[in-house]
């Protein structure tokens, strides 16, 4: 029996999208994904662009659906934003990463505000990433007179989100030490 291509299967075209399908799909999504409301809006247009819309539906209430969810507590932009900031400083990222990262999740302006990072858990956050990444006192070796292995550590941070000023603090530290004295300076000062 030969084997089938990909291009080869035929696939079963969706059904168009009513109301109650339309309403099946968001709690799917919901079930599976921590989101906000603007992705879940987004994720709805896009099936109902994929699948279109049941003649006899008429025109879906996206924007209603979406309220719905949130009313229902569902979607909670807040909740979603201190958890995604949360994650992300974990992961070693800045607070110019975090924001864009919650700019594209369609979090307002606002809530951004409120869980960006402090001075601390932002210097926190360069700590773990030039830890996880060997840059610094984290490197194999101190050697400091490789000034590309310096400006391609501190490009690497800065595309991380983290200020230059940061970055250099981290990449030009003498010791783990010193670093470690230099993120709790933050924690005591309370910027």
């Amino acid at each position: 029996m030969p084997k089938q291509t990909i291009m080869s299967r035929n696939r079963r075209k969706s059904a168009p999208l009513d109301p109650a399908r339309l309403e099946e799909l968001a709690l799917s999504y919901l079930a599976r994904f921590a989101t906000s409301s603007a992705k879940l809006e987004a994720y709805l247009q896009r099936k109902i662009r994929e699948r279109g819309v049941d003649e006899g539906a008429g025109q879906l209430d996206v924007a209603g659906l979406v309220q719905r969810m949130v009313d229902l507590r569902y979607v909670d932009d807040e909740a979603y934003a201190k958890t995604r900031s949360a994650g992300l400083l974990r992961k070693g990222y800045g607070a110019r990463r975090v924001d864009q990262a919650l700019r594209f999740a369609g979090i307002g302006e606002q809530t951004r505000d409120e869980v960006a990072p402090d001075e601390h858990a932002s210097r926190n956050a360069a700590f773990m990433l030039a830890r996880k990444r060997g840059f610094g006192p984290f490197g194999e070796s101190l050697d400091r007179s490789d000034p590309k292995k310096r400006e391609k550590q501190i490009a690497a941070m800065i595309r991380a989100g983290h200020g230059f000023d940061v970055a250099r603090s981290i990449i030009d530290a003498t010791s783990i030490e010193e670093l470690e004295c230099w993120v709790e300076e933050a924690r005591e000062c309370n910027f």
